[in-house]
């Protein structure tokens, strides 16, 4: 029950821009440092350092914040953090709530790594996320996880808008606030806790309103005015880091308060059935007073909003778009009425190729190329698009060149090798995926993929091994222990090869060793 009762509070607490509805529980963390450990052939690339806080602004360093070595590390480790967040990540892969798209998860992360290296934590240990939902939320969970639902992203104009809710998030997970709430949260009941809390989630994935205001009515807990208004301090303080935070990346301050007047303006048409304790801290009129003044503390910035926010609005549209809904007619609409900009242009060819209609992609692609040869994104779609239209030698160049501009670009290669895979050559496939993983961690479907390539290459040991880890990210300990110990009994097996699956075998055995332990206890 205690584990059930973190990972529910969690999802509460930091359900943070809640307008249209709240977002399902959160997603997994790959055993990143657990493959490292197990992999004699990886070496990892030295650490960049974080950019530091620039002197001429106010820094989140001297800001009046509390102490982070307080007792509210103590109620909730952050051993025990990295788990909880292990497990949300788990329970959302297993339910396809994340959008597992190379290319948006590279951007988000390229973002929100660039706002936490600005933090006393630094950028390695954070990992953020795309939730596939129309809602308009963001939320952050244990363990430096944040994740933004695809509503919110298509609902910003531009990329400091984006950057400063991923910011306002991100301060969270920087001053420890899931630890804070539940030391502040230490007297609540646990049972009717838990009992709410599941409630709300429910509701939440459900979609019912109803649900969601029918458990806090039928429950006690969290809903103490004196925890509201704890709540509402932690949000003004996490406005005010995430500021920071957000200037000192190079965004533009003014994203903050712009973001949050529109969603005051939305949220003003959505409260007469968005339960007001799920908002708990609105979009009032003082937030966004308060960020504005603020932001005017810092020089002024101009639009900054790269290329790639602008292709990823558009990726993220078609990626989420109904199967029966006809996405490309919303582009066609756009393009006749004169927008002709990059996004739209972008969103059109995926359309296209979403519609099997390749080669207008192609055209369309390669134009844009001609005036943008610096982005690999269009290099990705052309490469794919010429495969879908049966121009293989062509696609196959395309990526060869793409993987020569972009080494070690981990979209590229994984749709460098999905091509080489559909034209027979699994053998480069796989040394591409081998030699990339050895470098940056992959996620549970690179894994997978990485497997599949090893296995159509003829390396069953690594094909199995590459399995094993797979089953460890998707929660699947005792599987994990069987796929190493059948790449064990690989025939053909060289030195490194059978240290590295015995290192992991050995590894897999103690997870489950614990996860028994703490069943029965």
């Amino acid at each position: 029950m205690r584990a059930l009762v973190w990972v529910l509070l969690a999802a509460f607490v930091n359900a943070t821009v809640a307008v249209a509805g709240v977002p399902p529980v959160s997603p997994p963390i790959p055993l990143t440092a657990a493959r490292k450990r197990a992999s004699s052939k990886f070496v990892a690339p030295p650490p960049l350092p974080p950019i530091p806080l620039t002197t001429d602004l106010p820094s989140a360093l001297e800001s009046d914040l509390p102490d982070l070595s307080s007792p509210a590390s103590v109620v909730l480790p952050m051993h025990e953090q990295y788990q909880i967040g292990y497990e949300m990540m788990l329970q959302m892969r297993a339910q396809h709530q994340l959008i597992g798209d190379p290319e948006v998860e590279e951007y988000l992360n390229s973002v929100g790594k660039r706002l936490a290296a600005q933090s006393p934590l630094g950028a390695a240990s954070f990992h953020y996320f795309c939730v596939n939902t129309p809602v308009i939320n963001s939320f952050a969970a244990p363990g430096h996880n944040v994740f933004i639902n695809s509503g919110l992203i298509l609902f910003t104009h531009t990329e400091s808008e984006l950057a400063a809710v991923m910011a306002h998030e991100t301060a969270h997970e920087v001053q420890n606030h899931i630890a804070r709430k539940l030391l502040n949260a230490q007297h609540a009941n646990i049972d009717s806790l838990a009992a709410m809390l599941a409630t709300i989630l429910l509701g939440a994935a459900s979609g019912s309103g109803n649900a969601i205001a029918g458990g806090i009515v039928a429950s006690q807990g969290l809903a103490a005015q004196e925890q509201i208004d704890y709540s509402r301090s932690v949000e003004e303080e996490a406005d005010r880091v995430g500021l920071e935070l957000l200037a000192a990346a190079g965004f533009d301050p003014e994203g903050m308060p712009d973001v949050f007047e529109k969603l005051m303006r939305l949220q003003g048409l959505q409260d007469a059935w968005v339960p007001a304790v799920l908002i708990g801290h609105p979009m009032t009129a003082d937030r966004v007073a308060y960020t504005r003044a603020h932001a005017a503390q810092y020089p002024p910035v101009p639009d900054t909003s790269s290329p790639d926010y602008h292709l990823i609005k558009a990726r993220i549209r078609v990626l989420t778009a109904p199967a029966d809904d006809n996405v490309q007619r919303y582009f066609a609409v756009r393009i006749a009425h004169g927008h002709h900009s990059l996004g739209t242009m972008y969103g059109n060819a995926l359309a296209l190729m979403r519609e099997r209609r390749a080669r207008q992609a192609v055209k369309i692609l390669t134009k844009l190329l001609q005036r943008h040869p610096d982005l690999h994104l269009l290099y990705i779609a052309l490469g794919q698009a010429q495969a879908q239209a049966g121009a293989m030698p062509q696609a196959l160049a395309t990526f060869a060149h793409a993987e020569r501009l972009f080494p070690l670009n981990v979209p590229v290669t994984v749709r460098y090798a999905q091509t080489l895979m559909a034209d027979g050559k699994n053998g480069q496939a796989h040394n591409l995926l081998r030699n990339l993983f050895n470098l940056v961690d992959p996620t549970p479907g690179e894994i997978e993929l990485t497997a599949r390539a090893a296995s159509a290459a003829g390396d069953l040991g690594g094909a199995y091994y590459y399995m094993g880890y797979y089953q460890l990210d998707t929660g699947n300990v005792p599987l994990a222990v069987k796929q190493f110990q059948i790449a064990l009994g690989m025939p053909n097996l060289n030195p490194v090869q059978r240290q590295r699956i015995i290192a992991a075998l050995k590894q897999a055995k103690g997870y489950l060793m614990r996860m028994r332990r703490h069943q029965g206890s």
